[in-house]
């Protein structure tokens, strides 16, 4: 039940509205205009600047419109130096009204109901909030009333908030100012009397102003950042790369592209966890499961086959020789031949220009930490007795657990469930999410789960697993049921081998992070800005370690970002874009996935139309006996632009490139839809969701006329 709204806030609500109410209805305009006040000056002058002085900290206590202009106003009025006073103080008091007013009505209400988004916001306005509102104040990009009612919410003591407020507008003050005085100074508003070079040069400083003090602002931060250190004289290079996975690989193949001067260290295996433990064993392993399973399916082919025999041992001896033949691409000999100087050792930063590896000091002009992530282990009671699995040791095995328990239902989980079951093992998928694939939409998820029901895989959703133990020499997990539908009570399940694959952490142990200052986000990635940057403008962060998408072809993506932003960076900065972000999970079927989802689209309230084609009627697909799954598209409502795709089916990930594609470049779907794409092929899936689309906007007030036409034609 929700509390009553005390009677202080609804009076001062009335005031409030009363005081606005007649603004507007006995046009309180007027009284902000450049004419009542000379009138008035002309007549009283003392008067006039008491009149202005409490109309500003109205104006701007009520966060009314026309502060600037009041602004520009006092400097013709009253002059430079009398205009300076008036507006500092004036501005300054109406902002610190605005700031309690705002704090008194909402602070109570927006803390509590946004409590879980402010958590970070209040931490950080009180570590450091004085310098962010005169980081504010100082350029006028946030319109100053906004400034004003946010931090009226935040924890912000009120005399810091004014005597920051008070410092940090008297730049942008004097500015304003100094253009009004300038223009009251004009003698005869004509072309002659406006172009005078001190005008001109008031305005160009106006237009200038928050460049100027951008750019102030950077070098103070810079200053205040690189204090406690001291910058070498020279370099050894131009860029260390710590990590090489994906994103250390191209960052330091961009800057040898581009002849700087890159060190690449790596403290365990080239390629990272992509090639070794992650992309490329997992889809080795997935290929030999799907041919199981398209063996068991030849005699719907009219193909009959002798026994199925699998040599579990021979598989994982190709997952390792498929892991063999692409390590060259991503080995020292090839990266050294590029002219990357890859190193081997344990990287530490010591300083913003200095890395030790193994005691061994680096000296360098950019860092990017590229470490990586990986598997987390939740402290579950007796899961170190259990001799678990992860991504990383899995690849070990050459014995096919009999049992095996899945903890997760997240990608990694799901493609590894369902492998393993196909390859023999009875398999237990838990997860506490109440469905597989959260990240996915509902029905997504549901045609996934199904098909690992009818594969014979047990799925237990709303389980948390609370504990492991021995009984009588079987190793058993405790599960407790989350969600009243899924069944009341306790399940124990007996297994042989548990595989953990609930999430990943990041790598950013031992890397020297704390004793810099470098900050960290709540799921433990490198926090970093639009541009890739730590707290350190230097020092960048990419890959699985940054986030906030744990891809390989995301890592890649933000490597250009970092090796351009470091290099080049002086001269022009590029921000990260996330606007069109594909994934696919390779399950059979895989679910491929780009732009908005309906549960991102009701979360953001956007409104939008959903078209699906169902990959049963797609031609080439009945011949491959692969006619399942279905293709959905968001778009804006009424129009063919792209919100998000989504693919469930055969190949989906390669697919939905052209929807990446069309998304990229701005295309619709009316541009697929006039695309010529060959027969018969699984991407004419696109096609004739495309053609569903137009069929669902076709003009049909239109095609009764032509209806009409047509049968006028036959008579």
């Amino acid at each position: 039940m929700s509390k009553p709204v005390p009677i202080k806030k609804i009076t001062l609500l009335l005031v409030i509205a009363l005081i606005v109410g007649a603004y507007i209805i006995f046009d309180g305009k007027q009284y902000l205009s450049l004419e009542f006040f000379q009138n008035l000056y002309q007549q009283e002058p003392e008067l006039t600047a008491a009149a202005y002085f409490i109309i500003y900290v109205i104006a701007a206590g009520l966060s009314l419109p026309g502060a600037a202009l009041l602004t520009i106003i006092g400097g013709m009025i009253f002059g430079l130096l009398t205009g300076f006073l008036l507006v500092s103080f004036a501005s300054t008091l109406g902002a610190t009204l605005a700031f309690l007013v705002s704090r008194f009505l909402l602070r109570d209400w927006v803390q509590s109901k946004f409590s879980g988004y402010l958590g970070a916001i209040n931490q950080g306005m009180e570590k450091d909030g004085a310098f962010y509102l005169f980081t504010l104040r100082l350029i006028p990009v946030v319109p100053f009333w906004v400034i004003n009612l946010v931090m009226g919410v935040t924890p912000m003591k009120v005399l810091t908030f004014y005597l920051v407020s008070q410092v940090g507008m008297l730049a942008g003050t004097a500015v304003y100012v100094n253009a009004g005085a300038e223009l009251g100074a004009v003698e005869e508003f004509s072309a002659a009397g406006i172009l005078t070079p001190t005008l001109l040069l008031s305005f160009i400083l106006l237009a200038m102003f928050p460049f100027i003090v951008r750019a102030v602002l950077n070098v103070l931060q810079r200053r205040k950042v690189y204090k406690p250190y001291v910058k070498p004289k020279s370099f050894d290079t131009n860029m260390v790369v710590i990590g090489a996975g994906s994103a250390g690989l191209v960052s330091s193949y961009i800057a040898a592209a581009v002849k700087a001067k890159v060190t690449l260290v790596e403290k365990n295996k080239m390629g990272g966890d992509c090639l070794n433990t992650g992309c490329v064993p997992s889809k080795a392993l997935i290929r030999a499961a799907r041919t199981v399973k398209e063996i068991s399916q030849a005699q719907q082919l009219g193909i009959h086959v002798g026994e199925l025999k699998i040599d579990f041992s021979a598989v994982m001896g190709r997952v390792r020789a498929v892991i063999r033949e692409i390590e060259p691409h991503d080995s020292v000999e090839r990266y050294s031949a590029l002219g990357v100087d890859c190193i081997q050792g344990e990287a530490t930063i010591v300083s913003p220009w200095e890395v030790k590896v193994d005691g061994k000091s680096i000296y360098t002009r950019n860092i990017v930490i590229a470490s990586g992530a990986r598997p987390f282990v939740p402290l579950i009671p007796g899961v170190d007795q259990m001799d678990y699995l992860t991504s990383d040791n899995l690849w070990e095995l050459n014995v096919l657990p009999k049992r095996l328990l899945v903890l997760g239902g997240g990608a990694i989980g799901c493609e590894l469930a369902q492998a393993f079951n196909r390859l023999g093992s009875e398999v237990t998928l838990v997860d506490m999410m109440p469905r597989v694939l959260p990240r996915e939409d509902e029905d997504v998820s549901a045609f996934v789960q199904q098909r690992f029901v009818d594969e014979g895989i047990k799925v237990l959703v709303s389980h948390k697993t609370v504990g492991f133990e021995l009984r009588d020499d079987e190793k058993v997990a405790l599960l407790e049921a989350g969600d009243e539908n899924t069944g009341a009570g306790n399940t124990v399940v007996a297994f042989d081998q548990v595989l953990v694959a609930v999430g990943r952490k990041a790598n950013t142990d031992q890397l020297g992070l704390e004793g810099l200052g470098i900050e960290l986000n709540l799921n433990g990635t490198v926090k970093v800005d639009e541009f890739l940057r730590t707290r350190y403008p230097n020092i960048y962060a990419c890959g699985d370690v940054a986030g906030p998408y744990q891809f390989t072809h995301t890592a890649s993506h933000q490597a250009w970002y970092v090796a351009v932003n470091a290099l080049f960076g002086r001269f022009k900065k590029f921000k990260v874009d996330y606007s069109v972000i594909p994934w696919a999970t390779f399950t059979d079927p895989e679910v491929a996935h780009v732009g908005l989802s309906e549960n991102d689209a009701v979360a953001k309230g956007l409104p939008y139309e959903i078209t699906k084609y169902d990959m049963g009627d797609l031609d080439r697909a009945i011949a491959d006996n692969r006619a399942d799954g279905f293709v959905k598209v968001l778009t804006v409502p009424g129009k063919d632009k792209i919100l998000g795709a989504t693919i469930v089916g055969y190949h989906a990930g390669d697919l939905l490139t052209e929807f990446v594609t069309a998304m990229k470049q701005g295309l619709g779907l009316k541009k697929i839809l006039g695309t010529i794409h060959s027969y018969p092929t699984i991407s004419e899936a696109n096609k004739f969701v495309a053609g569903n689309w137009s069929k669902n906007h076709a003009p049909q007030g239109l095609l009764r006329w032509i209806e009409k036409y047509h049968a006028w034609q036959r008579h």
